[in-house]
Parts: C-alpha cells; structure tokens; sequence
C-alpha cells in the first residue's frame, strides 16, 4: 500500500503535476469505527444474539465446577464405581463443554465479521461521497504517519455515518 502511494506521488511529480492542484485528505479509520453509531447498534445485535448462549457457557462450567468439588470433597468416602461415574461424567461434561465454547467463538467471530464488513462498506461509501462532494483528488487511510489538521476529514466521514440511516 506504501509502495502504491510513493509510486503514485512520484507520477505526479514526474508528469509535472503541481501540488497546489491536488487536494488531498486523510481518513481516520480507527477512530471512525470507533465513534461510529452503527458501531454500537452491531454491538447491541451481537450481545441480544449470544448472550442467551454465554449464560449456558457459564452454567456448564458452574456445573462442572461443582462436580469437581464434589468430587475433591467426596471421593474418599465414594465407592469405587460411583467415583468412576462421576470422573467419566466430569469428563464427558468438560469435553461439550469445550465444544460448546469453540462452536459459540465461531458463530460469534462469523457475525462479528459480517457486522464488520457491512460497517465498513458504509464507511468506505461515505468516504467516497465526501471525496466526490468535495473534490479530493487523493483521500488517505492506512499507513499515514502524520497528517494535519487541514486534511483530517475524520470527522467529517464520522457526521456522515450518524446521518446514513440504519
């Protein structure tokens, strides 16, 4: 992405461009994500959708846990079949448990990245209306060490998201 923005600048220095006819901005995008009120909304979307599963998360491990203790307080005084019922019944707990746990990252992380994607296809599609609106010639994202405060449009693409509607 540097080497394309270098090669870029460098054509326009070699076709005698000069840089007072070219408008350029830069873009924030962390900050976007951020301060970005759809944002917040595929938060809430995500937390209404797998908070009924984390609380089963939880309680299979509460319910594991007590079995252990049970287990660690009791064995001594357990007979020999009933222990090995319980610590097979441990295990068979803790290993869908553990699945269980891996299947919810999963469907956690594929809405999250969906919800992401969709975010950041709004966020490029302002980005371009404000370069449209605003005949830029060159807007910049990653990899910008410094920019000034004259060609920062963050907040200017951050108003335009709370205006897009949902």
């Amino acid at each position: 992405m540097k080497t394309k923005i270098a090669l870029f600048l460098g054509l326009l220095l070699t076709a005698n461009v000069s840089f007072a006819d070219l408008k350029v901005g830069f873009v924030n995008i962390p900050a976007v994500l951020e301060k970005a009120p759809q944002a917040e909304k595929a938060k809430k979307r995500l937390e209404k959708e797998f908070s009924p599963r984390d609380k089963q998360l939880v309680a299979q491990q509460k319910e594991i846990q007590s079995l252990e203790e049970k287990m660690a307080r009791d064995s001594s005084v357990m007979g020999e079949s009933e222990r090995r019922n319980l610590e097979k019944d441990i295990l068979n707990k803790k290993r869908d448990a553990k699945r269980a746990q891996q299947e919810f990252s999963e469907d956690f992380n594929l809405r999250r990245n969906d919800e992401l994607g969709k975010l950041q296809r709004r966020i490029v599609e302002a980005i371009r209306e404000i370069a449209k609106d605003q005949n830029f010639d060159l807007l910049l994202t990653d990899g910008v060490i410094y920019a000034s405060e004259q060609i920062d449009v963050t907040s200017q693409v951050q108003e335009k998201l709370s205006r897009l509607p949902e």
